[in-house]
């Protein structure tokens, strides 16, 4: 009987004890908790992928490739740039392992209804690389304009007008498209919302943003 006993008394504290929780998703997505301090000037792409990899890195996300969700347009010989191609296949979590979106037609659509449908980059999941919110309406400073110099759908302009302040290399003469991370106010697009004053800290700041950006992990 003694086995017996033992056996069951082992079953009994099994059973009691609380089911391990499973360890949250490692972090995939981020908007920037500083911008890089010259307006919309990020030292192009390059630039802008250097700094997610630096604040990804600083957070101890030290396995992953990290790049910025921005588009360009087609100069200089050298064709346009869909932020939407940049950023890999997903799935995609914030620093907290919410999810985001699964993959990238959940991510995006075509339309401003489509973009917003599905995914949940909204302004609780839509944090920074250490897990802070980012001041959405209601919160002063304001800092909802994100850069993307994107259409709804994530993908460069095609109308030959400036939308990415020179490619993101001007800190002065331009304009960029940005996204309202909070969806609140001007077309509530994460993506696309309206363009920026102009491409200076002091004007991106006056139209309501701080030179911040999304930050997708594309692979490991």
């Amino acid at each position: 009987m003694k086995p017996l006993f033992f056996a069951l008394s082992a079953l009994t504290l099994l059973a009691q004890q609380p089911a391990q929780k499973q360890a949250p998703a490692p972090m995939s997505f981020f908007l920037t908790s500083v911008g890089m301090g010259n307006g919309a000037n990020l030292g192009g792409l390059s630039g802008a992928d250097a700094h997610c990899q630096k604040l990804a890195e600083a957070a101890g996300s030290t396995n992953k490739t990290w790049k910025a969700y921005l588009s360009t347009s087609a100069a200089n010989g050298k064709p346009a740039v869909n932020a939407r191609d940049r950023i890999g296949a997903g799935p995609w979590h914030n620093a907290k392992g919410a999810a985001v979106a699964r993959d990238i037609a959940h991510l995006q659509g075509d339309t401003l209804e489509l973009a917003n449908l599905g995914n949940l980059v909204t302004k609780n999941n839509a944090i920074t690389e250490k897990g802070d919110p980012v001041n959405a309406v209601g919160a002063q400073p304001l800092m909802h304009d994100i850069l993307t110099g994107s259409m709804y759908d994530g993908r460069a302009f095609t109308d030959g007008a400036d939308h990415t302040c020179k490619n993101w290399t001007s800190g002065g003469e331009g304009t960029a498209q940005v996204g309202h991370h909070d969806r609140n106010g001007g077309g509530i697009s994460w993506i696309s919302a309206h363009p920026s004053r102009g491409c200076s800290q002091e004007n991106l700041v006056a139209t309501g943003g701080a030179g911040l950006f999304y930050c997708f992990a594309s692979g490991k």
